[in-house]
């Protein structure tokens, strides 16, 4: 039998991998487990306001480590409340080692999938050791760094996407203005996108996303004064642009194309969209994606060749899109992610799988189970 469990998602305060723990919690939700999230961006403005104090920095610091050691307590609070199963966190959860080490104790799986890369963010040894189950998206060598320092159980999970939400959608005239060009990048103003972007200038080009500031050349690009957008914002301007680029991020400025390993969940939006998007090359990409189903690309000369060709080629643009998508529907969505997640934490860990479960609310009367949530919710804890 399959396996249903009980589980409580833990999401990021803030940042690149709370999308992802979202999309994370629904797949779950629709695989048939009984899924809880821990909202940890209810906490985010007050952690934020610390900064706004006239305090020194040896202050600040003691006081963001208090405000994470509580937030941290509130996951076990709710881990008390709903006992799961196993626990669920994702890259930048906020749960401290303290409470790693008492949910150990307590026999509750604790899992996590950092969804960073790890020689940029190398925060992950401090915390890698005291989870049961650690899931990445990269393999060596990274795997060999992970058994150095004590990790066993440890699974290659590439990124993915969520079909049911990055989908192909009509676009009409006034959005397709408003989101649409010839050639977009979502995505952070990192050194070597600014570079590279500046050779794309003559074209229809529209740049979304957050840290373009400062840049002259880039700013006529620049959409929404550089603020953030929202995923549904983001399916639009895939849906609405002739070709997509999307160039991975590299804090080298001197290089504007690097060779990496993993695949960043762009790539994958894009496919599940059916959009078409010219992507840099990367070494885990042949694992994942087929060469007629993503057209790629080493350096400037090889991109801007490609934009000029595919921007006149709409059978080409769409006979790429249409195969990445059904790629992605039959091997990368986040269901057949989180199905490969689970089934390897109950073979390692021996999860005891619960046949049939009950949160407990629904035996509850109407009215204390209405209190008991609204609680919950100023708490956090819902």
């Amino acid at each position: 039998m399959e396996s249903k469990l009980k589980i409580l998602v833990v999401l990021p305060m803030y940042g690149g991998s709370l999308p992802v723990g979202m999309f994370c919690a629904s797949a779950l939700k629709k695989s048939g487990h009984l899924v809880e999230t821990f909202e940890a961006p209810e906490f985010h403005s007050a952690f934020t306001a610390l900064k706004g104090l006239r305090v020194s920095s040896s202050s600040l610091e003691y006081l963001e480590n208090s405000f994470l050691q509580v937030v941290s307590s509130a996951v076990l609070a709710k881990v008390e409340f709903f006992e799961p199963d196993m626990v669920l966190c994702l890259a930048q959860a906020p749960l401290s080692r303290q409470a790693l080490k008492r949910l150990r104790a307590d026999k509750i799986p604790t899992a996590m999938w950092f969804v960073e890369d790890f020689q940029v963010f190398g925060y992950w040894r401090a915390f890698a050791p005291y989870y049961d189950v650690f899931a990445v998206i990269q393999k060596e060598p990274f795997f060999s760094e992970l058994k150095s320092i004590g990790v066993k159980n440890y699974i290659y999970l590439p990124m993915a996407a969520d079909p049911d939400f990055h989908k192909p959608m009509e676009i009409g005239p006034v959005d397709r203005r408003k989101w649409g060009s010839d050639i977009s990048f979502m995505g952070a103003g990192y050194p070597n996108r600014r570079l590279a972007f500046r050779e794309l200038t003559n074209y229809d080009f529209k740049i979304w996303g957050t840290e373009w500031d400062e840049d002259p050349v880039l700013a006529p690009h620049v959409q929404m004064g550089g603020k953030r957008v929202g995923s549904e914002e983001c399916v639009k301007i895939f849906n609405s642009s002739k070709i997509n680029l999307n160039l991975h991020s590299t804090l080298d400025s001197g290089q504007l194309v690097k060779a990496g390993d993993f695949v960043n969940p762009r790539t994958f939006e894009l496919a599940s969209c059916g959009a078409f998007q010219l992507v840099d090359n990367r070494g885990l990409m042949d694992e994942l994606f087929g060469p007629d189903e993503l057209v790629t690309f080493s350096n400037m000369a090889e991109l801007k060749d490609q934009i000029d060709y595919f921007l006149h080629d709409h059978e080409g643009r769409n006979s790429f899109a249409v195969k990445a998508r059904q790629r992605v529907l039959k091997d990368h969505s986040y269901e057949q992610r989180m199905k490969d997640l689970v089934d390897f934490a109950v073979e390692r860990m021996g999860i005891s799988v619960k046949s049939s479960y009950s949160s407990g609310f629904d035996e509850l009367p109407s009215d204390l189970r209405q209190d008991l949530e609204s609680l919950l919710a100023r708490l956090g804890l819902s």
